[in-house]
């Protein structure tokens, strides 16, 4: 048995054993209490919307997107429980089948896509939305772990290392792009580019690639006014206050109105109404009003140690495929959870980048879980020191 991944750990062979016991704790109990707050924080953030129910969708029931919300994190915990009991190779025979599963999907959406503020993202299944792209997103992870193992020595060289995964991010991005959906496009290119820096191609090819993206962006700022206009807004928001800058406008003021400790838990005032997305993209605005600066810094603080726990149960993986796994799903928490705090704050343009485990949304939510479980699998037989 090969144990690629201990030397990247840093331990020989001869200086591991494996071990088969139950999964990570600390990693599960981090899952599940960020999981807790969020729950409790869409609560919180969407009951106004809910009670008003400015888009007739609630009937007036406060609790609505809480209820849905809760009932979405009981059967993600279930997934994410039996995700957890399912073998690492389960995952690497079924890589190439659940991509092929994600991209037809994705070519549904331009056609029979629920279309919701001029964006088709979504297909309708009964009275539930799916996100295809959220499983685009682990699609991405799971096939390029599988071929980045099968390439092996092979991923310094173009036609091995470049081509064909430059080929799968291409076709995913592209069908992105006609929905449009530019926050999915930006993170699975992203994603992408750390599996291969984690596979080990060249540094070179990274330079090239950032290149082609300036120019990419060049392009699409010049062409697709919907992206000219976002990067217009971020640069002075107040300049358009009342128009493309209202929701920024007011997710600032949110934050500042919490100052150190916060309003208290219920006691947001932009919630009712004034910030869009309050229980969605945006509800991080609202846990800064609320909980103040200290309790955003402990809950991103419970972050850091949840994605720090999963690097250090990818170091530990016993093989290279559930290293890159367990690292992809990693670098993809710690990526979405930056971007959608900098969008907050307006550290980066305004796009829809979900929070993972306190954004409203099915699909996410379980799709997120579901990733956990993919970890919680590997740490069952991890490699630890004699």
């Amino acid at each position: 048995m090969r144990y690629d991944s201990a030397r990247l750990a840093g331990f020989s062979d001869t200086a591991v054993k494996e071990r088969r016991a139950p999964f990570d704790t600390p990693f599960f109990l981090l899952v599940l209490l960020l999981l807790s707050l969020g729950v409790v924080m869409v609560l919180s953030a969407s009951f106004a919307r809910a009670y008003y129910d400015p888009g007739n969708i609630t009937g007036g029931n406060a609790a609505y997107y809480f209820v849905r919300q809760l009932l979405f994190a009981l059967l993600g915990t279930g997934g994410m429980l039996l995700a957890s009991k399912l073998p690492m190779s389960l995952y690497r025979r079924g890589a190439f089948p659940f991509l092929t599963f994600a991209l037809l999907l994705l070519m549904l959406v331009p056609f029979i896509g629920v279309k919701v503020n001029g964006a088709r993202r979504w297909l309708g299944v009964g009275g539930l939305t799916l996100q295809p792209s959220e499983l685009a997103k682990l699609a991405v992870i799971l096939s390029f772990s599988a071929l980045i193992c099968r390439m092996r020595g092979r991923m310094k060289t173009f036609r091995y290392g470049i081509l064909p995964f430059a080929a799968l991010l291409c076709a995913i991005v592209g069908l992105l792009v006609l929905e449009p959906h530019f926050s999915a496009s930006v993170i699975i290119i992203a994603i992408g580019g750390v599996m291969l820096f984690l596979g080990g191609v060249r540094l070179g090819w990274f330079i090239g690639a950032a290149a082609a993206a300036g120019s990419a962006l060049a392009v699409l700022l010049a062409f697709f006014p919907y992206a000219s206009s976002r990067i217009t807004t971020w640069r002075d928001p107040f300049s358009s206050s009342s128009d493309e800058g209202y929701q920024i406008v007011q997710s600032l003021y949110s934050i500042g109105s919490g100052g150190l400790s916060g309003l208290g838990l219920g006691g947001s005032r932009q919630k009712y109404l004034y910030l869009p997305e309050e229980h969605n993209d945006f509800i991080f605005a609202v846990v800064c009003e609320e909980l103040g600066f200290i309790g955003a810094a402990l809950i991103l603080t419970l972050f850091a140690l949840l994605i720090l726990r999963g690097f250090w149960i990818a170091l530990h993986c016993r093989d290279r495929y559930d290293f890159l796994v367990c690292a992809g799903i990693s670098s993809l928490l710690a990526l979405q959870v930056f971007l959608n705090v900098a969008v907050v704050t307006n550290l980066v343009p305004c796009t829809g980048i979900s929070l993972p485990f306190f954004s409203y949304g099915g699909t996410a939510l379980l799709i997120q879980l579901g990733e956990m479980g993919i970890i919680l699998s590997a740490s069952r037989t991890i490699l630890i020191e004699k």
